[in-house]
């Protein structure tokens, strides 16, 4: 299992890594154009070239919710669980911290919102704990369902991690503006961790929500997938 647990750290690194870092670093700078389309697309593309990279190693879950949703639907050992979820939090630090320590080398670097995960005043359109909740469980519900369709036998294998990564892309269009987008506890600590304050204080959120979103993603495919 070792090489499963490095994979999925470097997988959950690379994935806080690209997207997080495109909203610290490249978004700070609108005349690129890079947006919430562009942010949107860095996580998808996180996912999607970890996927074909670790993913024959690991599963590229990259994502305790993830890693949950597969085990509701018996698709991955229980006794896995703990540490994927621990080698996933640990990747997700560790990309916030060289992420703070390449834009804090910038002169006049303020921390900000460092792409952390928020509702009411710190949601980036001012959306309320309901919406949060109810986006998070919802999105990520269906990420699960994505995976899990996609990876299925039922479909032609090899096309998996892009079906998977332009789902978290679409996650993010739908979900940035309310939520900054989790769908990932492992994504909300680390950032959380660097901003502190009201990040730590709403981060309980953005691991009740995926988890429980994972959860039902891996029950209502269950139910799919033994319907025949």
């Amino acid at each position: 299992m070792q090489k499963s647990l490095v994979a999925e750290f470097l997988g959950t690194f690379w994935l806080v890594f690209g997207g997080c870092g495109s909203a610290v670093l490249a978004a700070a700078y609108p005349e690129l154009g890079i947006g919430f389309l562009g942010v949107a697309f860095a996580f998808g593309l996180t996912v999607l070239t970890m996927a074909y990279a670790v993913g024959g190693i690991s599963g590229g879950h990259f994502n305790p919710a993830v890693s949950l949703g597969l085990t509701v639907a018996g698709r991955f050992p229980a006794a896995r669980l703990v540490p994927y979820v621990v080698v996933q939090v640990v990747g997700a630090i560790a990309a916030a911290a060289l992420l703070y320590l390449i834009a804090s080398g910038k002169a006049g670097f303020e921390l900000g919102g460092f792409a952390a995960n928020g509702y009411g005043d710190h949601s980036p359109g001012g959306y309320s704990l309901l919406s949060a909740l109810l986006i998070e469980v919802l999105l990520t519900m269906f990420f699960l369902i994505i995976i899990l369709g996609s990876t299925s036998s039922r479909v032609p294998a090899g096309f998996a991690p892009l079906a998977i990564g332009l789902g978290l892309t679409l996650i993010h269009l739908v979900s940035i503006p309310v939520t900054n987008t989790s769908v990932n506890p492992a994504r909300s600590t680390g950032q959380a961790l660097f901003v502190g304050g009201w990040a730590l204080q709403q981060l309980w959120l953005f691991w009740i929500a995926p988890l429980a979103g994972g959860g039902l993603g891996g029950l209502v495919w269950k139910f799919l997938d033994d319907a025949d």
